[in-house]
């Protein structure tokens, strides 16, 4: 791996301060989408993390989902958590809220401390792939852990 930038510095910190080491994988192609990481790691899609990015409408509140690589997530699940609407967050408070770009957004490392909620699919996997703070950087993870760093809320999230 080239000189690890700041924003994989800035997850690797996350986790390290969570008691997790990882080791940080760094590919030359692009790992934005689910599908390009899943290709680049070698792993299928439903084991890539997706980050989504959303912002409760009423409060304003950063809104983290970890769900997996082939699932949509369901808006109407997250007003029922979260007790008001949501929306998806474009690209600038994507950037702003947590200090990193779309496509790269970790579980963790986060500018704004996120609400974090987790899709209960990817607990149906030995091992989980995340983005690490850019859209070429990953690190695996197993999904009950990862769940546990990120101090996420496991909850039924995909859209049937």
């Amino acid at each position: 791996m080239s000189e690890v930038g700041a924003s994989t510095r800035r997850v690797l910190a996350a986790l390290a301060a969570r008691g997790l080491e990882v080791e940080i994988t760094e590919f030359a192609d692009s790992t934005r989408t689910a599908q390009e990481a899943a290709a680049a790691v070698g792993c299928d899609v439903a084991q890539i993390v997706k980050s989504l990015i959303f912002r409760a409408t009423v409060t304003d509140r950063l809104v983290l989902v970890l769900t997996s690589g082939v699932n949509r997530v369901d808006e109407k699940k997250l007003k029922a958590i979260l007790g008001e609407p949501v929306k998806r967050a474009d690209a600038d408070f994507v950037r702003e809220r947590t200090g990193f770009a779309i496509g790269g957004v970790p579980p963790v490392g986060h500018t704004s401390e996120p609400v974090v909620l987790m899709d209960e699919d990817l607990l149906a996997h030995d091992v989980v792939w995340a983005a690490a703070g850019t859209p070429h950087t990953v690190f695996s993870v197993n999904p009950a852990r990862l769940a546990e760093v990120a101090g996420a809320d496991v909850r039924a999230v995909k859209a049937s």
